[in-house]
């Protein structure tokens, strides 16, 4: 009679230990998240960023967001991404507790380098989701199943979300995790980052502004 192979988790906690911030000292914790759907240049390893006792905790101030290295990284004004991030971590400070769920899922899933590939098109004069649909691929393949997982892993009960973008509050919602109330984080555009923008408020329905006030630099 041959041995059962034991069932590797799909979620698996890494490595945690605190971390210094211009926002204060978070609990940073590394997971492994198993998803065969995902697009295979993405990592598997995703972070969380803890401020205070979240464990058993309603109302808590949440931010799930994707990685983006050419704005966090290299500072690139194509996108709102870097100032997202930030003032997140500003809110979970304020709010004195908070997650920040750091997900590896550059490009909306796509990958490093289909990013870049839609980034020439972009240039060429398409926008963010022509772009995509001219490389044949989808305009946002992001998956939220391992922040619904690393949430209650971390015992969140509910949370207000730090968020415009309406699926994310959606998917959130049907995995399970009980989303009462959500904070928005409205970004001023610059002039290499008012058509992104644009687009995000009237093809993909995120809560923004009819007219986003242009930034002097």
């Amino acid at each position: 009679m041959s041995e059962s192979v034991p069932e590797i988790p799909r979620l698996e906690l890494l490595a945690e230990a605190p971390l210094p911030t211009s926002f204060g000292t978070f609990r940073v914790v590394v997971f492994r998240y198993r998803d065969p759907s995902a697009h295979p240049d993405l990592s598997d390893e995703h972070l969380a960023l803890v401020l205070g006792d979240v464990n058993g905790a309603e109302s808590v101030p949440v931010r799930v967001h994707s990685e983006c290295l050419t704005s966090e990284v290299f500072g690139s004004l194509k996108c709102d991404c870097k100032q997202q991030l930030e003032a997140a971590q500003a809110i979970i400070e304020r709010s004195g507790r908070g997650v920040l769920l750091y997900l590896r899922q550059e490009g909306r899933g796509i990958g490093l380098v289909n990013k870049i590939k839609a980034y020439a098109l972009q240039a060429e004069g398409a926008d963010t989701i022509e772009a995509n649909e001219r490389l044949h691929l989808p305009v946002d393949a992001r998956h939220y199943d391992v922040a619904a997982e690393m949430l209650h892993t971390l015992g969140v009960q509910s949370v207000e979300l730090i968020t415009n973008n309406p699926e994310k509050q959606s998917a959130l919602t049907r995995l399970g995790i009980s989303v009462v109330g959500r904070i928005p984080v409205q970004i001023a555009a610059n002039p290499h980052s008012e058509s992104y923008l644009s687009v995000k408020r009237d093809r993909m329905h995120h809560w923004l502004p009819r007219v986003i006030p242009l930034s002097k630099h």
